[in-house]
């Protein structure tokens, strides 16, 4: 099946529903059995493939300016977020993001998420500080089954934004979001700049988010990058026509 992977890069026609900032981007990403993943993910929605292997990924980062439209920057709200993800596509198209957890700082940003859009955000806490080019990230849920994660990493040199067709572009240039809600599949797509990647280097790691959200726990190291900053635009979510039956089965 030949996937368009750039379309969900183009930006979406009519007018954002939100904005925010995202810096300091940490994605750690393990391969994982397809077999694993596929009673986690709705029917409905196909687990994306890299050359045959399908991929967990782990998040840190900041968010900043989080606010609806109409809201001023100064307005916005700031928070640490971690989110566990896999990667899927619905019938072919729309390849995008399906998340296990997301975790917020916030408890007002957590509520608006699961209302607005329905994602699976809990409350947490954490701290996050630099030393030069190293970054120590720490992170607690608070509410549900409780998971954590702890990091240390190293900042190397940039690598610019990820080709087309390559590992990283598969992994990190994800612009679609599904989730299911009730028996129907809605989508959200936002819009930014190409993520500006470095290299990373974990130096220190412990979570336990992966096995709350009934994960396997990583036995390897993880594939490591980060991505500085981008300035991101949130379109209203859309509901998925019923997929047919080949899909549902897949």
């Amino acid at each position: 099946m030949s996937i368009n992977r750039l379309a969900p890069t183009q930006r979406p026609l009519g007018w954002p529903v939100g904005y925010q900032r995202w810096h300091s981007l940490l994605f750690l990403h393990w391969p994982v059995e397809e077999a694993v993943l596929r009673p986690l993910v709705p029917p409905e929605l196909t687990i994306d493939l890299y050359a045959g292997a399908a991929y967990v990924g782990l998040i840190p980062f900041v968010v900043e300016q989080a606010r609806p439209a109409g809201w001023s920057a100064r307005a916005g709200l700031t928070f640490l977020e971690t989110n566990v993800r896999t990667y899927v596509h619905f019938e072919g198209r729309d390849p995008g993001v399906y998340f296990f957890s997301l975790d917020a700082a916030s408890r007002l940003a957590v509520a608006g998420a699961r209302f607005v859009f329905g994602l699976p955000y809990y409350h947490a806490r954490g701290w996050m500080r630099r030393r030069n080019a190293t970054i120590e990230y720490r992170l607690q849920r608070l509410t549900g089954q409780r998971g954590a994660v702890a990091v240390r990493y190293v900042v190397g040199d940039a690598l610019g934004s990820a080709r087309p067709g390559t590992l990283e572009h598969f992994l990190i240039e994800r612009y679609v979001l599904h989730v299911k809600r009730r028996d129907r599949i809605w989508t959200t797509q936002v819009h930014h700049r190409p993520y500006p990647l470095y290299h990373a280097r974990v130096l220190a790691l412990h979570e336990t988010l992966l096995r709350a959200d009934g994960l396997p726990s990583p036995s390897a190291p993880p594939l490591a990058h980060f991505a500085s900053v981008v300035d991101v635009d949130i379109f209203p979510p859309r509901c998925q026509p019923p997929a047919s039956g080949a899909a549902a089965m897949a």
